[in-house]
């Protein structure tokens, strides 16, 4: 029963913050009565249940906060109760109290695991009934913020889902772009076949290579790689692969047109400080890349070439010598003074130059070793009676067995130009 004290000890009519829909179950008419009467001057919304079935059914509403059931019921006791509600899908946590005249700790003890929260003991004293309410309405509303946090958390999760499929989307149609840009991977220029490779650390990478036609007899092949990765690596990519593409050759800023109209090449160097003067004066950024230009003569087998902090050109020769060649120099985008360096090679018939990126010398295996330019060597050398994409293939299937993945830590591309013509090198 609920203990009647004076008015004077009552609690202040204040309601306790923040009040709640409070479902009052009890069999007995005079106590329901009563404390839904407490309850209502206290502030709350209140609900009555003369039993603990009926009580599952109101208890689905997310509205109610806190539940008072009696322990000793017909039909469902307050613990019965307890467990029927905690196995069903709710919105909401519902905070109960069970009353009961029961003190021993084994009958608190199945309170508690059915699902109880809180006890008070018959005759309930109003100022202890108040005291637990308040806490249990504390409870449920941080519950309720926590839930109205987590639908936040959920809907904002939901918006970067569809922003990422998005940004997933537009990479996809970059990485298409920047291999379009690679349209003929493989081409024949008279004696001359050049095959074009291309393999990015993510969706999109730095790296890019390709071939141009100067004119008749001269070719154009580069290398280049930007730092960095991603998005902002890839644009100045493709803009420098723009800036050498056979598309526009009055655009080229490796080439020149001559007076009767026709085009030639720029000397490598000079085309290298062009493009770096170029770099640090349009494109403002701190990214940098490396460059290695040519322009071989399909007539002689004879390349001028320049190479700006790119990897040396590796030259498989006939005979299965395996040189390294190049003079080394700075990046482009690097340094406003930095001065460039033309070299010539020659090629003669079955000889075989890659212009690679550092990402197949500094691809690493389980045991954290790098391939470097001795085991590019020498995987070079192994198919040596492959060309063009049988020999690529070949390439990347050897990457791949050294790594134990056919994922790459860095954007990786080759340029690969077989002579196939006389013997010129003389």
């Amino acid at each position: 029963m609920l203990h009647r004290p004076d008015r004077s000890s009552w609690p202040a009519d204040a309601p306790p913050a923040p009040p709640e829909r409070v479902l009052v179950i009890e069999d007995s008419r005079a106590q329901r009565m009563m404390l839904a009467a407490l309850l209502r001057r206290w502030g709350h919304d209140v609900v009555e249940c003369d039993s603990a079935l009926a009580a599952l059914d109101v208890a689905c509403d997310p509205s109610i906060g806190l539940i008072i059931s009696d322990w000793m019921m017909p039909g469902l006791t307050g613990p019965d109760f307890c467990r029927r509600l905690r196995g069903m899908r709710r919105d909401g946590y519902a905070y109960v109290i069970l009353l009961t005249s029961k003190s021993e700790e084994g009958a608190l003890t199945e309170g508690l695991e059915a699902g109880a929260d809180d006890f008070l003991t018959k005759p309930v004293r109003a100022p202890e009934l108040r005291a637990r309410l308040n806490a249990g309405a504390r409870i449920v509303a941080m519950q309720r913020e926590v839930m109205d946090k987590n639908r936040l958390l959920t809907d904002a999760l939901g918006e970067i889902r569809t922003l990422y499929a998005a940004l997933d989307q537009d990479l996809e149609e970059a990485r298409r772009l920047q291999q379009a840009q690679m349209q003929d991977r493989f081409r024949r220029f008279g004696p001359v076949e050049v095959s074009l490779w291309l393999k990015a650390s993510g969706p999109i990478g730095g790296d890019m290579v390709g071939c141009f036609p100067v004119n008749d007899t001269v070719i154009g092949a580069f290398g280049l790689d930007v730092s960095g990765h991603g998005v902002a690596s890839a644009m100045i990519a493709a803009r420098v692969s723009g800036i050498l593409s056979a598309a526009t050759p009055d655009q080229n800023i490796a080439l020149t047109r001559m007076e009767d109209g026709s085009l030639r090449p720029l000397s490598p160097d000079m085309a290298a400080a062009r493009l770096n003067k170029m770099i640090l004066s349009e494109i403002r950024s701190d990214r940098y890349f490396t460059l290695c230009l040519g322009f071989l003569n399909l007539c002689t087998g004879r390349m001028r070439m320049v190479q700006a902090g790119h990897p040396h050109p590796l030259v498989l020769r006939a005979d299965g010598r395996v040189e390294t060649v190049g003079e080394g120099g700075l990046p482009i985008g690097l340094v406003r003074e930095a001065v460039y360096s033309s070299f010539d090679v020659g090629l003669g018939s079955g000889d075989r130059m890659l212009i690679y990126s550092d990402g197949l010398t500094e691809c690493v295996n389980a045991e954290g070793e790098t391939l470097d330019e001795d085991g590019l060597a020498r995987l070079v050398a192994e198919h040596a009676d492959l060309r063009g994409p049988a020999f690529l293939g070949a390439l990347e299937d050897g990457l791949a067995r050294f790594a134990g993945t056919d994922t790459l830590g860095d954007d990786a591309s080759v340029v690969v130009i077989d002579y196939v013509g006389p013997d010129r090198t003389g």
